[in-house]
């Protein structure tokens, strides 16, 4: 895993993450807040460990504001979309996102990471066979429903 990678339990059972390997007198637990803590390695390498590898919707009791924030940016970029097209664009019907609105949504978030985007190369873009202004995921991979 990369270093600072987050690492939680969206699965069955609190057993699908071998949290036992990672209680060993080599690796450090750094409590960060409730429910949040760094495992790190001698070498400095950490993961960020959620609920202590249990099932994260039981254990944490609340949706973080950070994923309500993105739910309803896109959700209210879709309702801004569907209020201004002309009519009969859309029929009832389930919709794909546009690859451009969901990654938009996704910028917009970085800064709470303090990441930011950097631009590809024109050798990037050819050999990954995308516009280097995106969408930058291939069309059959899908986000979600608008």
């Amino acid at each position: 895993m990369k270093n600072g990678c987050i690492v939680c339990n969206m699965g069955h059972s609190n057993t699908e993450i071998d949290v036992a390997s990672l209680r060993t007198p080599e690796l450090t637990w750094e409590r960060v807040r409730s429910q949040v803590d760094h495992v790190i390695w001698p070498d400095g390498k950490r993961i960020v460990l959620l609920a202590e590898g249990r099932l994260l919707n039981l254990s944490c009791s609340t949706v973080p504001t950070f994923v309500l924030s993105i739910t309803a940016t896109t959700q209210a970029l879709a309702l801004i979309e569907l209020y201004n097209a002309p009519e009969g664009r859309y029929k009832q019907d389930v919709y794909l996102l546009p690859k451009k609105m969901d990654e938009y949504v996704a910028s917009l978030h970085l800064p709470t990471f303090d990441a930011h985007l950097t631009e590809l190369s024109d050798e990037q873009a050819k050999y990954l066979g995308l516009n280097k202004n995106g969408p930058f995921k291939p069309n059959y991979y899908r986000y979600g429903n608008l």
